[in-house]
């Protein structure tokens, strides 16, 4: 247990970095599965789990109305330990181009110097800005890469449960805070993935809202083998999207889970359909 507890201490400050998925894989959803429209609610079956995550998706707003939004961006504020990094983040559904301008970064993003940092994935590769200068530091830029790829994957989440390699499993209901929860045990086939050990999501999917209000997950890009980290998920509807506006994270520890969540993410502002492109992310 002291292992594991040395090992998560890390994890507060590097969260983001793991996208918790397929490592840079791209959605795979076809431009013509994106534009089919959707007529009514998918079928939500606990004898057959993929349905479930259909489920979810489709109550999120579903992929098709996101891919016809374009693009969206919010202001992120990720918090622990009285430190911060707020970010304003843009992304573009269509290449998951993915955009952050730090005005504050004291966690995850050169926590030791001053000055504003921009970081830019155009779909293809990372560029990294700091007080306007590119930046060739490879160890930034791969932060910046592994933090751009990440970030837009939770953003995501609902639909990526949903990509091609998905390995769901039903572990029966259970009680939390007065509600009872389906729970699904969800990872990827190593064969799609290209991965030997990959992610481990317990998702809780509140059977009657058919959102995913708490799961635990893994980190093995940083040695957590097991899904012991717990997140709870608090949502708000933004033009047909649910969003999780508020995300707040425990950390297991010798002496159990704290009351207090150890990390703390909102997102604000956040607005749909700004008419990005990959050359005009930036601006």
């Amino acid at each position: 247990m002291k292992t594991l507890s040395l090992k998560l201490l890390t994890v507060t400050v590097f969260l983001l970095l793991a996208s918790c998925a397929q490592k840079a894989k791209k959605a795979e959803t076809t431009v013509i599965e994106a534009v089919e429209e959707v007529s009514k609610a998918p079928v939500y079956d606990t004898n057959k789990p993929m349905t479930v995550l259909a489920a979810v998706a489709h109550t999120h707003g579903g992929w098709n109305d996101l891919w016809k939004k374009g693009d969206v961006e919010y202001t992120y504020d990720y918090r622990s330990n009285g430190k911060a990094d707020v970010s304003t983040e843009r992304y573009i559904f269509n290449s998951e181009a993915s955009y952050g301008k730090y005005s504050q970064h004291q966690i995850n993003v050169m926590p030791d110097k001053e000055g504003e940092v921009v970081q830019c994935f155009d779909g293809k590769e990372t560029l990294v800005l700091v007080n306007g200068e590119k930046s060739e530091d490879p160890q930034l830029v791969g932060t910046s890469d592994f933090l751009r790829r990440a970030n837009y994957y939770w953003f995501t989440m609902a639909y990526k449960l949903n990509d091609k390699g998905t390995v769901a499993k039903y572990l029966g209901q259970e009680e939390y805070n007065g509600k009872m929860y389906d729970k699904v045990h969800v990872t990827y086939d190593p064969e799609i993935t290209g991965k030997e050990q990959n992610d481990i999501y317990i998702l809780y999917v509140n059977p009657e809202t058919k959102l995913i209000d708490r799961f635990f997950f893994s980190l093995p890009f940083l040695g957590v083998e097991e899904p012991v980290i717990i997140a709870n998920y608090e949502y708000e509807d933004i033009d047909g999207q649910m969003i999780s506006t508020k995300r707040s994270y425990f950390m297991p520890s010798e002496q159990g889970y704290s009351e207090e969540p150890n990390l703390v993410q909102t997102m604000t502002n956040v607005k749909f359909g700004n008419g990005f492109t990959e050359e005009t992310l930036m601006q």
